[in-house]
């Protein structure tokens, strides 16, 4: 079962060629399967979207939510706030956001910088910086894209500049923008020439949503002047039906923040050569259940694999019988860990039951198709209201929300996050870890990281090597490795999990990448050898009711027999 996916662009990062694919998923093309329809229609169909030019037409909005956070970070200690204009009087609100916090050290020598700690009672958006390199010439860029299939008005808050004599500042706008037909608009985006090659920084909406953010105590050797240092905020612990609690005082020496303001205190001073790191009981108390540092990989080298109630020729929902059978093979292959997409076919009560009484766990999804991304779409309450009454979490190791949601257009990034908030309130009793799945280029976005960073505690990804045109099956290993090791740089401190990740057996070759049934023992092998432990292997069957796709390869995806689970295309 798998979505669109593009490689990520590792060229710049890990020296190999960038790919695209687009597979289609189980839950697109059988949405009226869980209807129980006597046919089944697999259609083969191109959506096109059609571009409106012409200047936007635009409706005055309510008073703006403005930021001071420049547009361009700034060497100033002070931390970033968010100035939200009364509707009735003159009065600002300063409400403190967990944007990470420069530092600068005008003198080399070693600094403790002081841990903060900020809560935040309710979701806040303000203004968050990104960048690009450009070359000479006339550029736009920024604004919020979205497509919409007939004509709507959409309202959503945008970032924009604002420039008062020499002052420039990012400013968010609360806007409604009338989309006169179907398309893909631009909604506030900036324009700006550059006489030659450099980088344009530029605003974006970065959202937070409501929890307790530390920046933990920071020493810093400094050996040069002038020189900058950013400490960047960790989610610990986010309310579900309770608001985010206030933070447990932190020891003497370091003095405790209000509730609701950041520290103030200003860097302390200790003369060279070195002053001893704080023991880990001095550090601001970080409080965060169940934590999933080290948790999600296997005592072996295939840690998972997905699976999905399907009859693999037809599409048709198995048994509870056949499931059962699966999964027992499943364990007996050594899998440890089985990733479920969604709730049709049965799914909690068959999979759910076979993994239990068999000792494996379940990584549980939570679909996002192109019908809504939020609690209120019927499809999504439908799979969250079901999770939540079924509530087996002793055999719960992670809950993924969207499988490349923001990759198919289906969500943006703060819409996401919002709806991971949600499914957390809805889940109260779960207290593990939660997560996305989208490809690597797609977390790399800062509006992405800086959206989805604070609310997760795993970066998922799904990593297809087979979509790399300069990967050969032999060296599939070392590419999902690689984009592993840049997936653990994304959100800070937090582990990352290959979620999806296989090579067809039948189908062209895309490039170096040709697929087989050789190739895919060849492939499988590698990534097993190179990072199996944190792998889950797509997929069980083979799905031969699909469509067979660009490269032919969208029926061959099962991984059984590579695993030497007899009985399986």
């Amino acid at each position: 079962m798998k979505g669109t996916i593009a490689a990520a662009a590792v060229a710049a990062f890990a020296g190999a060629a960038n790919a695209s694919h687009g597979h289609r998923h189980a839950h697109e093309l059988f949405a009226a399967k869980r209807a129980q329809t006597g046919d089944v229609c697999v259609p083969g169909c191109t959506t096109i979207w059609s571009t409106v030019t012409g200047e936007p037409t635009w409706v005055p909005a309510p008073p703006p939510v403005t930021s001071a956070a420049p547009v361009a970070p700034t060497t100033a200690p002070a931390q970033p706030t968010t100035e939200t204009q009364a509707p009735s009087t003159s009065e600002v609100i300063v409400v403190p956001v967990p944007t990470p916090t420069p530092v600068s050290f005008s003198t080399p020598g070693t600094y403790t910088i002081p841990a903060t700690t900020i809560t935040l009672t309710e979701s806040t958006t303000v203004c968050g910086a990104t960048s690009t390199a450009v070359p000479p010439g006339t550029h736009t860029v920024g604004g919020v894209t979205t497509i919409v299939e007939t004509a709507t008005t959409v309202t959503c808050p945008v970032a924009t500049v604002s420039t008062s004599g020499t002052v420039v500042t990012s400013v968010i706008v609360q806007t409604t923008y009338v989309c006169p037909a179907a398309g893909t608009y631009t909604i506030a985006p900036i324009t700006t020439t550059v006489p030659e090659s450099t980088v344009i920084v530029y605003p974006v909406p970065t959202s937070y949503a409501p929890g307790t953010y530390t920046a933990p105590q920071k020493v810093v050797t400094v050996t040069e002047t002038d020189y900058v240092t950013w400490c960047p905020f960790e989610s610990s612990g986010l309310p579900t039906t309770q608001p985010a609690p206030t933070p447990t005082p932190a020891p003497a020496s370091y003095p405790p923040p209000a509730a609701a303001k950041p520290s103030s205190s200003a860097p302390v001073y200790v003369p060279p050569p070195v002053v001893p790191k704080p023991k880990p009981s001095q550090a601001a108390p970080k409080p965060k259940p169940q934590a999933p540092s080290g948790g999600l990989s296997g005592s072996n080298d295939h840690y998972g694999i997905t699976y999905t109630p399907y009859e693999p020729t037809t599409g048709d929902c198995k048994g509870a019988s056949e499931v059962e059978k699966d999964i027992s093979d499943l364990k007996n292959a050594g899998f440890q860990v089985i990733r479920v997409y969604s709730t049709d076919c049965n799914t909690l009560e068959n999979v759910g039951g076979a993994a239990k009484k068999y000792g494996l766990d379940l990584i549980l999804g939570v679909f996002v198709k192109g019908d809504g991304c939020s609690y209120d779409t019927p499809d999504i309450k439908s799979q969250v209201d079901a999770i939540s009454a079924w509530a087996q979490w002793d055999i719960v190791k992670l809950i993924v929300v969207g499988n490349e949601a923001i990759m198919n257009s289906y969500c943006s990034a703060t819409q996401l996050a919002s709806l991971i908030t949600t499914v957390k309130g809805k889940c109260s009793g779960y207290s593990g870890p939660y997560t996305i799945s989208e490809t690597l280029n797609i977390w790399q976005q800062p509006a992405v990281s800086s959206a989805i960073c604070p609310v997760v505690d795993v970066a998922g990804a799904n990593i297809h090597p087979y979509f790399n045109t300069a990967t050969p099956a032999s060296s599939a290993g070392d590419f999902v490795a690689g984009q592993l090791e840049l997936l653990n740089k994304v959100c800070s401190g937090k582990e990352a999990i290959n979620l999806e990740c296989g090579w067809p057996k039948q189908g062209s070759c895309n490039g170096a990448a040709c697929p087989g049934h050789s190739e895919q023992t060849t492939a499988i092998q590698s990534i097993r050898e190179k990072c199996g432990d944190k792998t889950v292997f797509f997929s069980f069957d083979d799905d031969m009711w699909k469509q067979p796709g660009p490269l032919g390869c969208e029926q061959s995806w099962g991984v059984a027999a590579a695993f030497s689970i007899s009985g399986i295309y």
